[in-house]
């Protein structure tokens, strides 16, 4: 493939990664801190004002590493962590029945490939036109 398609392409993958996680963070449990909070208190999730400020910080610092591609595996590593407790605490399908457990498994399965997404990442890397790559090359840009 051409180097150049190939960084563009990455570069795009890595925006598409993450615009879930970051968008979740600043447009909805920032601005609805208390109500996001108390949602996590009615299902269950133990210091839900403390876990609450720790997945935004996850999801801020884990988007921003895999964005800009520096300390990428980190950054999947954090998103994968809170992927973990948000499925288990949200999509708990296996306490639903009928209509409500279909569409929990739905999501369910949708964040384990976004987990299989983190894993790749940690496993590979972030990829051509990121910062670990320019710092792995020493500053040249590859």
């Amino acid at each position: 493939m051409n180097p150049v398609v190939q960084g563009i392409l990455t570069v795009i993958g890595r925006v598409f990664i993450v615009t879930i996680f970051l968008l979740s963070a600043v447009a909805n449990k920032i601005p609805q801190f208390e109500g996001v909070s108390q949602y996590m208190a009615s299902e269950g999730v133990p210091a839900p004002q403390f876990m609450l400020t720790g997945a935004i910080l996850f999801l801020i610092a884990g988007s921003l590493s895999i964005v800009l591609g520096f300390k990428a595996r980190i950054g999947a590593g954090l998103l994968l962590t809170f992927l973990v407790l948000a499925t288990y605490f949200f999509h708990d399908f296996w306490t639903f029945e009928g209509e409500a457990a279909q569409m929990q498994t739905i999501q369910f399965m949708k964040n384990l490939s976004m987990m299989g997404t983190m894993l790749f990442l940690i496993a590979n890397g972030s990829g051509k036109w990121s910062l670990d790559d320019r710092l792995a090359s020493g500053g040249e840009a590859t």
